[in-house]
């Protein structure tokens, strides 16, 4: 079997994917795409990926886009285990359920808000407008509070059910995003809170690993904050 992943750990489902492989002990090599220097507009990258996004799978030659696509794929190669994307119908629709919601909810919403608040200006050199991201950062909480009420506060212990499942891992590694500008949801909001805590204690130690450049960005804006 061959399976390379392409992937880049500053995207949520790069991140997702990754620690999803590793959770799952899946023999992949791992290819990181270097955003930065544009390698995702490669002509060796478009063939992998038209859309020249991470992240993309290419497996024995078939070449995949789309993290929910390569997650439900992954799955019926028998390459996930099954308690993560599970195959009974019923339970299998929750986590569906799950990820149709979160692509112009919360991934959307706390996409956007990071761009606007950390990346624009980094990437761009363009200056916050104060009323523009109040509006960012207005549906961004929105979402969240839907993601709380709605998934984290329904009778079960997870978003689909009492078992855990990569609709947790997709969620997770979306809210992490927000926190490199400066808004952690786990602060504002007691069932993300108790829940991630939760996901991160799963999915560790792969968690954590794809998450340490990110918490070095945290780490760094806090400590600029202090001086």
């Amino acid at each position: 079997m061959s399976l390379k992943l392409y992937y880049n750990l500053m995207s949520q489902p790069s991140r997702a994917l990754y620690i999803l492989l590793k959770t799952a002990k899946c023999n992949f090599e791992p290819k990181a795409v270097n955003l930065m220097k544009g390698e995702h507009f490669s002509e060796e990258f478009a063939a992998i990926n038209r859309f020249q996004k991470v992240p993309a799978i290419n497996h024995n030659g078939f070449s995949l886009s789309e993290s929910v696509a390569i997650i439900k794929y992954l799955a019926r190669e028998n390459l996930i285990p099954e308690t993560l994307y599970p195959k009974e119908s019923k339970l299998q629709a929750r986590v569906d359920e799950f990820l149709e919601w979160q692509h112009i909810e919360l991934r959307l919403h706390c996409a956007m808000y990071f761009r606007t608040k950390y990346l624009d200006p980094i990437m761009f050199g363009k200056k916050n407008d104060e009323k523009s991201l109040e509006g960012y950062t207005d549906r961004m909480e929105t979402a969240l509070e839907k993601f709380d009420t709605l998934w984290l506060n329904n009778g079960t212990e997870y978003i689909a059910g009492n078992t855990i499942t990569v609709a947790d891992l997709l969620a997770a590694c979306e809210i992490e995003q927000p926190r490199m500008a400066g808004y952690n949801p786990a602060d504002h909001f007691e069932g993300i809170s108790k829940w991630s805590k939760k996901v991160q204690e799963y999915f560790n130690p792969h968690y954590d690993e794809a998450h340490v450049i990110l918490n070095k960005v945290v780490n760094k804006a806090k400590s600029a904050a202090k001086l």
